[in-house]
């Protein structure tokens, strides 16, 4: 199976910082443009280029390597949030919290309701306050 490899086309843009009456020139590759002014080394300005993308420069001279936008950008589409509230009610005496609340957390890893219970019982101590431990049972968590 052929497999095609699709390029965008780029050019070299050269930016001349003392050249008031001309000072962008834009050519179709880099061996063009020195070719154009062989003051300029190709392996040096093309080893610039093509390491992290960083622009040649120096005190006369910018060269940048572009891309050609040959097609229009796509218009972003705009993003439409919906923020659906989640309510449920019921009368105080029918709401059966205490089972849906057992259901949910009985639902959860272990490891995340231990940690939930640690969470709850920091919030209730005060600083350098320690937990009571005398009723705690210790089990092994296998996971």
């Amino acid at each position: 199976m052929e497999m095609l490899i699709i390029q965008e086309k780029r050019v070299v843009i050269v930016f001349w910082k003392n050249n008031i009456e001309n000072p962008f020139e834009v050519f179709s590759n880099l061996k063009n443009f020195c070719l154009s002014y062989p003051q300029f080394n190709y392996n040096t300005v093309s080893n610039y280029l093509s390491k992290a993308k960083v622009a040649y420069e120096n005190q006369e001279i910018r060269i940048e390597r572009k891309n050609i936008i040959s097609k229009p950008k796509p218009v972003p589409e705009p993003r439409i949030r919906k923020i659906v509230p989640v309510l449920r009610r019921v009368m105080m005496k029918n709401a059966n919290d205490e089972q849906r609340d057992l259901k949910y957390w009985l639902g959860r890893p272990v490891k995340e309701r231990a940690a939930a219970v640690t969470h709850i019982i920091s919030q209730s101590l005060r600083n350098g306050q320690r937990m009571d431990k005398t009723k705690l049972v210790k089990k092994r968590i296998y996971t």
